[in-house]
């Protein structure tokens, strides 16, 4: 996998109250591409973070049904990666202390 790619796969954080409690348990969760498989954000998340990983589980968010007026639309469906790591690794996104 090119270095390019990797900069690709992993989107954003996604840092919620849910992703909040589970970081108690060692474990991330990342907004990703919806064509990216385990394996590359597994290689995504340990060369950007410097972090082991131990195990990458993924989700397919289906798209919200919305309202914009009079009109409906529909939100667009996203991918959400929990990353679990091994022990003594850890990522901080909120930085506060």
């Amino acid at each position: 996998m090119n270095q390019e790619r990797v900069y690709q796969i992993i989107l954003a954080p996604h840092v919620t109250e849910k992703a909040s409690g589970i970081s108690k348990s060692n474990q991330v969760v990342f907004k990703v591409r919806p064509d990216s498989n385990k394996l590359e954000i597994k290689k995504a998340v340990e060369s950007l973070f410097s972090v082991k990983v131990k195990e990458v589980t993924t989700v397919n968010v289906k798209g919200k049904k919305k309202r914009f007026g009079r009109a409906l639309g529909v939100r667009s469906d996203w991918k959400k990666a929990y990353v679990t790591l091994h022990e003594g690794f850890e990522i901080d996104f909120v930085g506060v202390e």
